[in-house]
């Protein structure tokens, strides 16, 4: 049924739109997934980037930095018009518009309760309710461009980054492991966080001219412009702005309030028509410049002419990477038939601290609580291969091409290095992935940590597409790590008590 009505879906938005869209044709021609980063509370924060300020090279550049049109007062509940971009969510979309679901679905009737995901591209109608402080209209870079996606795939960072004479070719340090160069730490960073290594590169590049300028004039301690004493070097510096980006990102997904303080008080709030990608860039950019300079960065001239000096106009040719009305493939628990495991963690961070809320956490009920062995095995949620397999974390792409920057993929986190299923292995539903443990960042006890991507994009755990496994769809709660997982009239709620109410136990997909 929900199929049919997606095919409904489709087939009255192109009969609606078709003359449209064929005009914009023609003219378009508990745990932490990641090891412990240090706090922040003694930071010391930056007025302005470090490393080569857009004013060195253009003394008038900020003063001449362009305008935006402010957007009228509009008056309450009217309709404006909007293009459905990759990503959107009815629920976002309200909160961006400060409007609500059903208003939304009262303007466009053509659009199905149980949509998820908008068709890029599609003509709709939005009633907006006017905020205040709404910043620029100018996107910086597509969506599909700022996940680590298929525009990704065969980009080779160490290739590029070595056709330019700067300091990041001659970094190293020791990262992950391994001692490793500069465009191998960004290509770290870039898959730990799924996030596009062009971008990465780009933002280096304009924050300390890692590809341009030689060692002895760039600030390698803290090359991105965060000054905080505890986030030196290219790795942590990295991670850092990479928490930051997803931070944003997500939060925009999730439609979340995302609002941009400046440093002599100013609020700003994202134009409603803004892509996810253009939100993050700016919030990251608020983070470390005063407000004249961030004027410049996320204008045509900043951070975007940059990017398209290195990469190319990232609108030339953009290809969506989240489709309309996507939907989850069958999948099950982790863990093994008629087992009874814990659900130890509601929606959290995929990887790194805070957004996106991507994972969920499940634990043998009998380690609940610490760090010791279990003989228990998390299992394959979907036939896959293995394209990941190192210390306590196994990656499996669903789409079995072996490629992580398409399709669906799913990510299991501190799993065991004794009996950790191996790199290239290709795996039934059901084939055991490894033990549960502590391994693989940081974790208080011993369990399994599961999120999902598709794209490139990590997929919120509530929301339109909530994690489904075997019918237990996730619920935020209150807090990360809180939650819930429901099935029919069944709650059970995430707590690392191990408790009756928090138990779950793996049967047939779909058995209430």
């Amino acid at each position: 049924m929900i199929n049919l009505m997606h095919k409904l879906f489709f087939w009255q938005a192109a009969k609606k739109y078709l003359p449209l869209f064929l005009a914009l044709i023609l003219l378009a021609t508990a745990c932490s997934p990641a090891p412990a980063l240090p706090s922040e509370d003694s930071g010391l924060p930056a007025a302005q980037a470090a490393g080569l300020d857009p004013r060195d090279e253009q003394p008038d550049a900020v003063a001449s930095a362009p305008d935006f049109t402010p957007r009228p007062n509009y008056q309450p509940a009217e309709l404006v018009d909007y293009t459905a971009q990759m990503g959107d969510t009815l629920v976002a979309l309200a909160a961006h518009f400060n409007t609500t679901v059903p208003e939304i679905l009262a303007a466009n009737s053509f659009i199905p309760t149980s949509a998820t995901t908008m068709p890029p591209g599609m003509p709709m109608q939005v009633p907006i309710y006017y905020l205040p402080m709404w910043g620029s209209q100018y996107q910086i870079l597509p969506d599909s461009l700022f996940v680590n996606g298929p525009a990704q795939s065969n980009f080779d960072t160490s290739a590029f980054a070595a056709d330019y004479p700067g300091w990041l070719n001659n970094y190293r340090s020791f990262v992950s492991g391994a001692n490793r160069t500069g465009p191998e730490i960004v290509d770290v960073v870039a898959q730990n966080y799924s996030l596009s290594p062009r971008l990465l590169l780009a933002l280096l590049e304009y924050q300390s001219g890692a590809l341009s300028q030689p060692a002895d004039t760039a600030d390698m301690t803290y090359p991105l412009g965060y000054q905080n004493r505890r986030y030196r070097g290219l790795f942590l510096q990295l991670a850092w702005a990479a928490n930051q980006l997803n931070n944003n990102y997500y939060a925009w997904r999730r439609g979340t309030t995302v609002e941009f303080t400046f440093t002599n008080g100013r609020i700003e709030r994202p134009d409603p028509w803004q892509n996810a990608g253009t939100v993050a860039l700016q919030a990251f950019f608020v983070l470390l410049q005063d407000q004249d300079v961030y004027n410049y960065s996320i204008s045509e001239a900043g951070f975007a002419a940059v990017y398209a000096d290195l990469f190319g106009d990232p609108w030339a040719a953009v290809e969506p990477h989240i489709p309309g009305s996507l939907i989850q493939p069958e999948m099950l628990l982790p863990f093994e038939r008629g087992k009874a495991w814990t659900y130890t963690g509601g929606p959290h961070t995929g990887w790194g601290n805070g957004e996106p809320y991507a994972a969920i956490d499940f634990a043998p009920p009998s380690v609940v609580g610490g760090c010791q062995e279990s003989q228990e095995w998390a299992t394959a949620i979907a036939p896959g291969v293995v394209t990941r397999s190192e210390e306590g974390l196994v990656e499996l792409d669903l789409d079995g091409d072996g490629d992580p920057h398409t399709g669906w993929t799913m990510m299991y986190l501190h799993v065991g290095t004794e009996g950790r299923a191996a790199l290239g292995a290709e795996l039934n539903t059901g084939d055991r992935i490894g033990h549960p443990s502590c391994e693989g960042g940081s974790a208080t006890g011993t369990h399994v940590h599961i999120a999902r991507r598709y794209n490139g994009e990590w997929m919120l755990a509530d929301g339109p597409l909530g994690f489904n496994l075997e019918g237990w769809v996730a619920h935020d709660g209150a807090a990360p790590y809180l939650g819930t997982l429901e099935r029919f009239t069944t709650v059970v709620k995430a707590c690392t008590c191990s408790n009756l109410e928090s138990q779950i136990t793996a049967g047939a997909a779909g058995e209430p």
